[in-house]
């Protein structure tokens, strides 16, 4: 099939496979995507259309599986901590967690404001030693030893109000 054949066909078979996704339940943005891609697909296989009985079935049959498979894609998105949090506790343990996690934001906030950047810079942006050295304009040795004090001053915390 030449390229101007293609053309004139490709508005149909556009057409043709937005309606499908519509119909198999993609939303406006996704049937587009998809019908683009189809079009891409026909465009590969311009030199064999002429194989098929009906290019409309070829289009509409595309068009389903590429629904299908961003659908399932889709589904299988990992669920938010929230949500597996609160399907597995009871309202005691909701309770229970949102009461530790303020007592230790409050304590966190205590520390010292370089031992609470370390910390949050190593625990929660996953930097190096190194990295952190650099950045603070410190040495590495002083990064694990200010490190080590802002974790033992929280544990000897966590250990007194657990009674341990």
């Amino acid at each position: 099939m030449d390229k101007s054949a293609f053309e004139q066909k490709a508005r149909t078979w556009h057409l043709l496979s937005l309606s499908v996704g519509h119909r198999c339940g993609a939303g406006n943005e996704e049937a587009e995507d998809i019908a683009q891609d189809v079009m891409l697909h026909l465009w590969q296989m311009r030199d064999e259309l002429e194989k098929y009985h009906s290019v409309e079935a070829l289009v509409a049959l595309m068009t389903r599986h590429l629904v299908r498979n961003h659908q399932r894609r889709r589904s299988m998105e990992p669920l938010k901590a929230e949500t597996v949090t609160l399907l597995t506790e009871s309202p005691q343990e909701l309770l229970e967690t949102k009461e530790n996690e303020e007592w230790l934001t409050k304590k966190l906030e205590q520390l010292p404001t370089t031992q609470r950047t370390l910390l949050y810079m190593r625990q929660v942006e996953r930097r190096s030693h190194e990295e952190i050295a650099q950045l603070i304009g410190i040495e590495i040795t002083s990064v694990s030893t200010l490190l080590a004090r802002a974790r033992r001053a929280l544990l000897e915390d966590i250990k007194r109000r657990n009674n341990i």
